[in-house]
């Protein structure tokens, strides 16, 4: 472009200075405005020359003003993707974090929960059995019901065992009468005669008014049959009779006595 101007106006010089030079045979008059021609095409041209120069001087400052653009541009882009970057970590921080609260969180309640049943499986228990209320220990209500399980699977020397470690871990507790009870029925069905009289005769003076005493009576009876021990049955046959006279226990009794006396009429 800086050619191009001083091209310009260096055509319009020479053409000017010719048209002078044509003109030279005029008169003086002529010679004046040609010169005065000449000094305006030089003014113009200085002129010409000066805006050329301006123009450049600013063309060259927008290019230098669009490379800082582009520069600034450059490091703007540059801080950019690395604010995006870093957001995508903190990104991934959070969500981490999200998942480790939530794990926390998860343990928490699994561990609160794990405290709470150890705890319920501490704490006493109220339990109902024979028509009473008593409050039992965990453990204690365990044994006795793993003893109860047992002798109704027919496991009767288990059950028998089991019984036995109620009454010798928890000698107060509230179990006491059934435990009594049922070893004195599995020793019965084991055929541990003597034994089962005992644990039956236990039961009935630990506790008189229990709803299965006529039972436990019946049963140490028929041990006593078993043993051959006929004067303690009757003995026991018509103390039941006469202590519990509606209890269908006692209606076995009347038979046993009945049975008993047919056949020592016969003897």
């Amino acid at each position: 472009m800086h050619m191009t101007i001083h091209h310009s106006a260096a055509a319009c010089l020479v053409a000017a200075l010719a048209a002078t030079a044509g003109s030279a045979h005029a008169g003086p008059f002529d010679d004046i405005e040609a010169r005065r021609a000449i000094v305006e095409l030089r003014t113009r041209l200085e002129a010409t020359q000066a805006a050329q120069t301006r123009l450049l001087a600013e063309l060259q400052k927008s290019r230098d003003d669009a490379a800082k653009f582009q520069g600034a541009a450059l490091d703007l882009d540059s801080q950019v993707q690395a604010l995006r970057a870093e957001q995508t970590r903190l990104r991934g921080q959070n969500e981490q974090v999200v998942r480790d609260v939530a794990e926390a969180q998860r343990v928490a309640r699994e561990t609160a929960q794990a405290s709470d049943e150890r705890l319920r499986r501490l704490e006493p228990l109220k339990v109902q059995m024979d028509n009473k209320e008593f409050v039992a220990e965990p453990a204690e209500r365990r044994d006795f019901e793993n003893g109860f399980a047992a002798f109704r699977a027919n496991d009767f020397a288990s059950a028998q065992q089991s019984f036995a470690d109620v009454l010798r871990r928890y000698p107060q507790s509230g179990y006491r009468a059934a435990a009594l009870y049922w070893q004195g029925n599995a020793l019965y069905a084991l055929q541990r005669c003597k034994e089962a009289v005992v644990s039956f005769r236990s039961f009935v003076g630990f506790a008189p008014d229990h709803v299965r005493v006529p039972e436990a009576k019946l049963a140490t009876a028929n041990c006593e049959l078993e043993m051959n021990d006929n004067a303690s049955a009757r003995q026991t046959l018509e103390e039941l009779v006469r202590s519990h006279p509606r209890a269908e226990a006692s209606a076995s009794a009347r038979d046993r006595l009945k049975a008993m006396a047919l056949q020592q009429g016969r003897g």
